[in-house]
């Protein structure tokens, strides 16, 4: 079975009660409780039902699952953090650090998840909650599927019992580093410093202050043959490490980032990107700012 990097099928999460979620604002710095309004549900499903038509019209087939209203789920549309599919046919459950994140597991969402064709094991690693340890999906780790390595960044949403366990399961190999923001404050999940793409990796390597952690994520980026287009902490502000590659209906790589992102690199930076996909930009400007995710978050990947 060829591995693949990307793929042509999503899922997504049409959002019910979207809102600020004071429960992962503690560790989530890109969220913005001023920026809610009365308003803000509708501008984040108006946002969404935006992306979804824009990612339609390119070519990518898009699955999108309503949310429901009960039990309340804000950051419902980031299905990526409490699930991921694998070509070998792994469903793999995450445990989540909020509270009102393990709700997502609803029964309507799992029952949709698993009646995807092509699951042959369900990899359940949610008990580890009652453990108080945490790994939240392709948030928490940035996968290498081709060369099975995970990169991710220590959190408290990244435990490494879990990803060993994670890497056990999928015979992957991981690569740990601590990865910090402007502040000093420790970045929380790896998808926002970092995307791997099939030929090229994007990655803020300034937020990686050990250079022995540094060198050893660039060696292990080049020895599987990627590109490294690095971006600063600056542009990591406006979500340019939250991007995706995904591919359209004739098999060709598109880059899924937000607008803000977009309007954030350097001219240089996206003739590079461009040398390999073509660019979606939605504008998601209330999700990034309530929610504090961005393109890629809202999109899980169907690789079964």
């Amino acid at each position: 079975m060829e591995r693949r990097q990307a793929t042509n099928k999503v899922l997504m999460v049409r959002p019910a009660n979207f809102g600020f979620n004071s429960e992962t604002a503690a560790n989530n710095h890109f969220q913005n409780a001023e920026a809610q309004s009365v308003d803000t549900a509708a501008r984040a499903r108006r946002e969404f039902d935006d992306y979804v038509d824009l990612l339609r019209r390119n070519g990518v087939d898009v699955w999108v699952v309503q949310d429901t209203p009960q039990p309340y789920t804000p950051d419902s549309i980031f299905p990526n953090n409490w699930f991921s599919t694998h070509i070998t046919g792994e469903l793999i459950l995450y445990p989540m650090f909020a509270p009102n994140r393990q709700k997502e597991r609803k029964l309507s969402a799992l029952a949709t998840v698993g009646m995807l064709e092509g699951v042959t094991k369900i990899v359940n690693l949610s008990g580890f909650e009652k453990e108080h340890l945490y790994l939240e999906g392709t948030g928490s780790m940035c996968l290498d599927r081709i060369h099975k390595k995970v990169y991710y960044c220590a959190s408290e949403r990244s435990s490494e019992k879990v990803v060993a366990e994670y890497c056990n399961e999928l015979d992957y190999t991981s690569i740990f580093f601590h990865s910090f923001d402007s502040e000093g404050q420790p970045i929380y999940h790896t998808n926002v410093m970092m995307c791997i793409a099939k030929d090229y990796a994007v990655v803020c390597l300034e937020s990686i202050r050990d250079e022995t952690e540094r060198k050893t994520v660039v060696q292990n980026l080049e020895e599987s043959g990627h590109e490294i287009i690095p971006i600063t902490l600056e542009q990591v502000y406006h979500f340019a490490g939250n991007m995706l590659e995904v591919l359209d209906d004739k098999g060709q790589p598109l880059l899924l980032m937000s607008a803000a992102a977009k309007a954030s690199l350097r001219e240089d930076q996206i003739r590079a990107l461009q040398r390999h996909s073509r660019i979606l930009a939605p504008d998601l400007s209330t999700i990034e700012s309530i929610g504090g995710g961005s393109a890629r978050c809202m999109v899980a990947e169907i690789f079964i």
